[in-house]
């Protein structure tokens, strides 16, 4: 089972509420507060698609450009060790740390099916 959904481009995480015996969840990426909820899998997956589709005309009626989610520039705590490691290791290879970090990535997900 998953715990995401996507539409339009964005990603929509899904979650339970014991208490409340709701699903709920919001849009990840993006710095907007987007949320949306439902009783069962159908209503929620409706109102991520409702609450996506209202971002939109809002942002239309405003003026504003949409939100890109994962735009593909992002900040990478780590320790210094091993941040000296890979960079040392990027230039005995002949590549930039940002291609070192990529292919480590790529790796990683390709050996999880992801």
């Amino acid at each position: 089972m998953k715990n995401t959904m996507t539409y339009r481009g964005y990603v929509g995480s899904i979650e339970f509420s014991e208490s409340d015996g709701v699903l709920f969840g919001k849009v990840l990426g993006i710095r907007s507060l987007l949320s949306y909820e439902g009783n069962t899998a159908k209503e929620l997956v409706e109102d991520f698609h409702g609450v996506v589709d209202d971002y939109f005309n809002v942002c239309e009626a405003e003026g504003v450009e949409p939100e890109v989610a994962y735009k593909g520039s992002f900040n990478v705590r780590t320790t210094p060790d091993i941040h000296r490691r890979a960079a040392i290791y990027a230039i005995e290879h002949g590549e930039s740390l940002n291609s070192f970090v990529m292919e480590a990535m790529e790796e990683k997900l390709a050996a999880q099916g992801v």
